[in-house]
C-alpha cells in the first residue's frame, strides 16, 4: 500500500498509509493511543474494496510518525495535526476514531467547524469515560512500554499530557455542536465507556445513532473486525453514500438548493433608499459582474423581501460586499423585524443610496433594469462609484454556512 507523509501541528511529521483510489471518497481512520495505523488494516482494506479511498494515520509520538521535541501529547496539538492534514486532503472525509482518535475528532469538527469532514464515526470514545478504568489501561500500557523499551511503537510520555476529567466538559460541549451524520460505535463489553454514556453521547448529537457490537470490549474494531466493517459499511452507503445525489426537475427543490449551495460566493448587503427617504436593505449573494463596457453588475432579489418595492421605485441602489468580520452584519440584514440601519455605520454619497462604512467593497449604481424571473428580480446596475478595501479577506458562502478563505 503507499505510504503518505502530512505535516502536523508545529512541523511534525505524521506518518499514513493509503489504500484505493485517491478519486473515490475518503475515510480517514485515526487509532487511539497506544495503537498504530496498522490497528485499522482489516477495517482499510474493506472500505478500499467498497470504493473508498482510505487513509489511515499514526498518532504523533506512534508508529512512523515523529516524537515532538516539546513532548506535547496534549489534546490541542493533536487537534492541530488533525486540522492540518484535513488541510492537506483533496476532499471532506468520514472520519474514524477510535477512543482518543475519536476525542481528537469531536474537538476538531465540534470546535473549529463540523463542515471540515462529511460523517463521523466513534468507535469507543464518549466524553464521559470511568477516570479509574482509564488510568488503569494507561498504567498497564506504560508498563508495556518499560518491559518492551526501545521496542514499543509508541511514546510511553504520550499519556501524560491529557487530563481527563479537564476534557470532559469541553468534549460534552464540541458534542453538542456537531451536525454532521455521526456513528457511535461501542463495544458491549467495554470497561472504558457504559451504555449510558453512549447513550448521553447520541442524544448531545444533532444527527447520530448508536450500534452494540456483542463480544467486543474496548478494541472492538480489532475484537470483532467483521462485525464493526459491516456495521461501518452499511452506515456509510445509507448516510455518506459513494454516488452523488441527482435531481430530476420536478423532485425535491432541497437537493437542487443543496447543488446550488457547492458554489461558493461572497456576501453582499444591497441597500437603497425608500421613497421617502428611510435607508433600506437586505443580505444577498447572488451578484456578479456583468459587463466592464458598460459598467454593469446584477443582484438577485427575493420577491418576498420586505423592501422589494423601495429597489422598485428607486433610481438608485448600493451593493456592500462584506469582510470576515462582518458576519454579525450580514445576519442582521438577514433578519426580518430588524432596525436594519440602527447600528449600522453608513453614509451616502452622490446618489443618496446608503453605502455602509468599513466593507469589503462599495459599489454606487444607478438602476439599469430589473427583471421578473420566477421567485426572484433580477436588479442590474450601472456602476458609478465604488471604493474597497485591498487588505481585508472576503466573508464567504458555501452550502449553507459561512467560510473564510483558506490558505494553503
Amino acid at each position: 500500500m503507499p505510504e503518505r507523509n502530512f505535516e502536523g501541528f508545529a512541523g511534525i511529521s505524521i506518518a499514513a498509509d493509503a489504500y484505493g483510489q485517491e478519486e473515490d471518497p475518503c475515510v480517514l481512520l485515526i487509532p487511539s493511543a497506544g495503537q498504530s495505523r496498522r490497528t485499522w488494516h482489516e477495517a482499510a482494506e474493506a472500505l478500499a474494496a467498497a470504493g473508498r479511498y482510505v487513509v489511515s494515520i499514526d498518532l504523533r509520538g506512534h508508529g512512523d510518525s515523529e516524537r515532538p521535541a516539546d513532548g506535547r501529547y496534549d489534546l490541542d496539538a493533536y487537534v492541530g495535526d488533525l486540522c492540518s492534514i484535513l488541510a492537506k486532503l483533496s476532499s471532506r472525509p468520514v472520519i474514524v476514531g477510535a477512543s482518543l482518535g475519536g476525542w481528537i475528532a469531536t474537538a476538531a469538527l465540534g470546535e473549529g467547524g463540523p463542515d471540515i469532514a462529511s460523517g463521523l464515526v466513534l468507535v469507543d470514545s464518549p466524553p464521559r469515560i470511568d477516570p479509574d478504568k482509564a488510568r488503569e489501561v494507561g498504567q498497564m500500557l506504560r508498563s508495556y512500554a518499560e518491559r518492551r523499551g526501545d521496542s514499543i511503537d509508541f511514546d510511553p510520555h504520550t499519556f501524560e499530557g491529557m487530563d481527563l476529567e479537564d476534557i470532559e466538559e469541553r468534549l460534552a460541549k464540541a458534542a453538542s455542536a456537531l451536525k454532521l451524520p455521526t456513528l457511535i460505535v461501542r463495544g458491549a463489553q467495554s470497561e472504558l465507556s457504559s451504555l449510558e454514556s453512549i447513550k448521553e453521547l447520541t442524544v448531545a448529537i444533532a444527527d447520530a445513532e448508536a450500534v452494540e457490537i456483542e463480544g467486543a470490549g474496548h478494541l472492538v474494531a480489532t475484537e470483532q473486525a467483521e462485525a464493526f466493517n459491516a456495521v461501518l459499511l452499511e452506515f456509510l452507503e445509507r448516510r455518506i453514500p459513494r454516488e452523488p445525489p441527482e435531481y430530476q426537475a420536478g423532485s425535491d427543490s432541497r437537493t437542487l438548493r443543496d447543488a446550488l449551495g457547492c458554489f461558493a460566493t461572497g456576501v453582499t448587503v444591497v441597500t437603497t433608499a425608500a421613497p421617502d427617504g428611510t435607508p433600506v436593505g437586505l443580505t444577498a449573494n447572488s451578484f456578479t459582474s456583468v459587463s466592464l463596457e458598460p459598467e454593469i453588475l446584477l443582484v438577485c432579489l427575493a420577491k418576498t423581501a420586505s423592501c422589494l418595492s423601495a429597489f422598485d421605485a428607486a433610481e438608485h441602489f448600493a451593493v456592500n460586499v462584506l469582510h470576515i468580520g462582518q458576519q454579525p452584519l450580514s445576519n442582521r440584514f438577514a433578519m426580518k423585524g430588524e432596525d436594519r440601519f440602527a447600528e449600522t455605520d453608513w453614509e451616502s454619497w452622490s446618489t443618496g443610496a446608503p453605502i455602509i462604512k468599513g466593507t469589503l467593497a462599495s459599489f454606487e449604481c444607478e438602476k439599469y433594469q430589473m427583471q421578473d424571473v420566477g421567485d426572484h428580480v433580477i436588479l442590474l446596475g450601472k456602476v458609478s462609484r465604488v471604493r474597497f478595501e485591498p487588505r481585508r479577506d472576503p466573508l464567504l458562502y458555501f452550502r449553507g454556512k459561512y467560510r473564510r478563505l483558506h490558505f494553503a
